[in-house]
C-alpha cells in the first residue's frame, strides 16, 4: 500500500506543481473547481444517495455555488462570509468527531459538504491569486499538510498505542498527532526561511493548520463510515478517491489563508 501510494504521489506531483507554479491562475482557479466538483461526486455518496440523478444534482449544486462565488470574486461580501463561516463549522466538526460521532443522517451530510468542499476552493483561489509569493504559499500549504500526514503516519505505525478516535477512524493514535505536529513544525521551520516571515506567529499558525488537517481527516472518515465505505473512491491508487487524498486540506486552507490575512500577511 505505501508502495503504491508513493507512486501514484510521484506521478501526480509534476501535474500539481505544473497547476500551482506555471500556468496562469485562471486555469488553476478551474483545475480547483474540477477537484471540487469530484470531490462532491464521491461527498454526495455519504448522505445515502444511490441514483445518479441525485449524485449528479449534488454536483451541480456545489458546482453552482463555485461558480457564483467566482463570479462575485472571492473577495466579495459572500464569499468572505462562507470563509469565515467554514472556520465554525470545522469547530462544530470537531465537537461532533469528539461527542457524537454515530449522529449522522441524510441531512447533515448534505449541508456538510458545502461547507468541506465551496470554502476550500474559495481559500485557495484566494492564496494562489496573491501577487508575489501567492503560488508558492499553495505550494507550501501543500506541503505542510504532507508534513503532517506523513509525520503522522511513520510515528503512529512506530509508537501509537493511544487511539484517537477510534469510534470514527480507529487507526489513528494520538502518537501519530505528535508525529504530525512535529513533522508540521519542520516544515513550518522551512516556511520561516523561505518566504521570510516572522518566526513564532508563523510557526503557531502551521501549528494550528496542522491541527485542522486532522480535523478535516477525521470529519471525512465519520461521514464514511456513515455510508459503510472504506475510501470515497477509487480514482488515486493507494490513495482512493479525491476526497481521501485532500480531506486533509478542506479544513487547512480555510485556517491558513485567514491566519494569514490575520497576521496582515495577505491582502
Amino acid at each position: 500500500m505505501l508502495r503504491q501510494r508513493v507512486i501514484t504521489a510521484l506521478v501526480l506531483a509534476p501535474f500539481v506543481l505544473l497547476c500551482i507554479l506555471w500556468v496562469p491562475h485562471p486555469v488553476t482557479a478551474a483545475v480547483l473547481a474540477l477537484l471540487v466538483a469530484a470531490g462532491a461526486w464521491e461527498w454526495s455518496a455519504f448522505p445515502g444517495f444511490t441514483h445518479g440523478s441525485a449524485r449528479w444534482a449534488y454536483v451541480a449544486f456545489i458546482a453552482a455555488c463555485v461558480a457564483l462565488l467566482g463570479y462575485l470574486g472571492v473577495y466579495s461580501v459572500q464569499a468572505d462570509l462562507l470563509l469565515h463561516a467554514s472556520l465554525l463549522w470545522w469547530v462544530v466538526a470537531l465537537l461532533w468527531i469528539a461527542f457524537a460521532p454515530g449522529n449522522v443522517n441524510r441531512t447533515t451530510a448534505t449541508i456538510a459538504g458545502v461547507f468541506a468542499l465551496v470554502p476550500v476552493w474559495i481559500a485557495l483561489v484566494r492564496l494562489h491569486g496573491q501577487s508575489g509569493w501567492g503560488p508558492q504559499l499553495m505550494l507550501f500549504l501543500l506541503l505542510l499538510v504532507v508534513a503532517a500526514d506523513v509525520g503522522a503516519y511513520f510515528a503512529g505505525r512506530a509508537f501509537g498505542k493511544h487511539k484517537l478516535a477510534p469510534k470514527v477512524s480507529p487507526g489513528k493514535t494520538w502518537e501519530g498527532v505528535g508525529g504530525g505536529l512535529l513533522g508540521a513544525a519542520a516544515m513550518a521551520a522551512l516556511g520561516v526561511w523561505w518566504f521570510n516571515m516572522a518566526a513564532v506567529p508563523f510557526m503557531a499558525l502551521c501549528i494550528v493548520v496542522a491541527i485542522a488537517s486532522v480535523v478535516g481527516d477525521l470529519t471525512e472518515s465519520m461521514f464514511k463510515r456513515h455510508a459503510g465505505l472504506k475510501d470515497s473512491g477509487n480514482l488515486l491508487p493507494g490513495h482512493g478517491g479525491v476526497l481521501d487524498r485532500v480531506d486533509s486540506v478542506t479544513a487547512a486552507a480555510p485556517v491558513f489563508v485567514i491566519g494569514l490575512e490575520g497576521l496582515g500577511l495577505l491582502r
